[in-house]
């Protein structure tokens, strides 16, 4: 029985598809502690063994050293994109502890949409899960992803057609079924997130250059004046959108 990660010759769609999922899945294997692609592959062979089967080498990189320029331009990217959707978090956090956490995450986590705006739904859950990553500021780190979350739903999610009262006349009662617009996230909260994201905005502002398809390292900020933790405050929110623009307002329960 072969033991080739992939055919030595595409032939059909099915030896194309054996193809695409021995790269997708190499692309996606988490990084080095440095940044680098593993040394060994899942079937305990060299790396540098198992990729010539499907990456060929160059006069300049070898199979390994090419594979891992994808490998690594793949984790920097769903890294940069956690760091701009969370800067509360990374405020709250620190750099270091925020990075150690990003890593964690995608390693459990790793992307099955087709759209980037997915990839932090399943942060809040990892948070509580993994508490020690966050510790002592778990609680404040939950209000604060769920608030950041919020955000992206918020500028992404659909929003229908306003309801008219002229559409009620004449409608029986028990067949109405009314609900918010889907772009409305409700928050119950414990701290005072919405103070603490203004704040956050006017230090990070500005300092994120213009997005790229090729990061040749690990995504980094310019060092900014900390920013205090959200205060103590039980809160109710609402994050919507109106005229392409994101909105939050304070509600009472």
């Amino acid at each position: 029985m072969s033991t080739r990660l992939s055919p030595p010759n595409i032939r059909n769609v099915a030896d194309l598809k054996q193809l695409q999922r021995v790269m997708g899945a190499a692309l996606m294997r988490p990084l080095t502690k440095d940044d680098g692609m593993q040394a060994q592959w899942e079937d305990g062979r060299a790396s540098s063994t198992a990729v010539e089967e499907f990456i060929k080498p160059n006069d300049r990189l070898s199979s390994f050293d090419r594979l891992e320029i994808y490998n690594r331009q793949y984790w920097f990217r769903l890294l940069d994109c956690l760091y701009d959707d969370y800067p509360g978090l990374r405020a709250l956090l620190g750099q270091h502890k925020f990075h150690a956490l990003c890593r964690a995450y995608l390693a459990r986590h790793p992307s099955t949409s087709w759209t980037l705006r997915n990839l932090g739904q399943r942060l809040a859950s990892f948070i509580e899960e993994e508490a020690s990553l966050t510790q002592p500021k778990t609680a404040m780190a939950l209000d604060i992803v769920r608030f950041e979350w919020a955000q992206v739903l918020a500028f992404d999610e659909a929003k229908r057609k306003p309801l008219d009262v002229s559409e009620l006349l004449g409608s029986a009662p028990e067949s109405l079924r009314l609900g918010l617009q889907p772009h409305l996230v409700l928050l119950e909260l414990q701290h005072a997130v919405d103070d603490h994201f203004l704040a956050v905005r006017q230090q990070d502002g500005g300092l994120r250059g213009a997005a790229s398809n090729a990061l040749d390292q690990a995504p980094r900020r310019t060092a900014v004046k900390r920013v205090p933790p959200p205060k103590p405050q039980k809160l109710w929110l609402a994050v919507h959108r109106c005229d392409n623009a994101l909105y939050f307002k304070r509600l009472a329960r």
